[in-house]
């Protein structure tokens, strides 16, 4: 077990009853895309607490985390939606299934943890059938590679095990690479409108008190068009931000 998923088996409670992780304009925007999938075979890869995948299937649901606490609490939820769920403890980079075996495979809020991310898609789509659909919805990274910086300080702070927010011009290449279409690609989207405050964002992962006090300061000296790139805005007494991400619909 990778420390990712050591540190995510302590924290799973949070992330069930994370407000930004049980509901979003995106998990709406994708399964308005996504339209009737009454009779798909749908899997929810690094799935957490399991809220996209519940979400998106009415019947025919495999949900797979490295973290064997996340996928108990994915148990949990499907039984109070009354809905079945098929759990696997595995790593996105080595997926445990045959070949075109799904539908449609999905992930959120996950990829940035990925140890090989190249990887990780390959087996994506790997098991998603000719014609099928991968659905990837991720922190965003930015163009401009100050900000850029500033971010990936700011995201190993709240958390350590944090590796890449992809900008949108590197998840097309990674898209380009293994020969993926590109059906839909939204920049610049909120998991968050309104934004989360740094208490409620560093509750949700732990980050503990001495991270929140060093992600504050940062805010605080950070140049204003470091702040305005990344829609992040100080009200009251704190800062609040949008949770960024980017969201692919993709076919083999």
């Amino acid at each position: 077990m990778n420390k990712s998923a050591q540190r995510f088996n302590q924290i799973a409670d949070n992330f069930l009853n994370s407000e930004v992780h049980k509901a979003s304009p995106s998990i709406d925007q994708l399964k308005m895309l996504l339209g009737e999938v009454h009779d798909k075979a749908i899997c929810d890869v690094a799935c957490g607490s399991g809220h996209l995948g519940l979400a998106l299937a009415p019947h025919s649901l495999t949900s797979v985390d490295p973290s064997e606490s996340m996928l108990a609490n994915v148990e949990k939820l499907a039984a109070t939606k009354g809905k079945s769920v098929k759990t696997v403890c595995a790593y996105a980079e080595d997926l445990p299934f045959d070949s075109e075996q799904f539908d449609i495979v999905v992930t959120r809020l996950a990829a940035h943890h990925f140890t090989d991310i190249a990887l990780a898609i390959k087996e994506m789509k790997r098991v998603t059938k000719k014609g099928g659909t991968i659905a990837i919805i991720d922190l965003e990274g930015y163009e401009d590679k100050q900000v850029d910086q500033f971010n990936h300080e700011l995201e190993l702070l709240h958390d350590e095990t944090h590796i890449k927010s992809y900008s949108y011009q590197e998840w097309l290449n990674l898209f380009t690479h293994e020969d993926l279409t590109v059906v839909e690609g939204f920049s610049d989207l909120s998991e968050k409108p309104g934004g989360i405050s740094i208490k409620r964002w560093c509750e949700i992962a732990s980050s503990g008190w001495e991270a929140e006090r060093e992600i504050r300061a940062k805010l605080e000296q950070a140049p204003a068009h470091f702040l305005k790139t990344m829609g992040i805005e100080k009200r009251e007494d704190d800062f609040y931000i949008p949770v960024r991400t980017a969201m692919f619909l993709l076919t083999k």
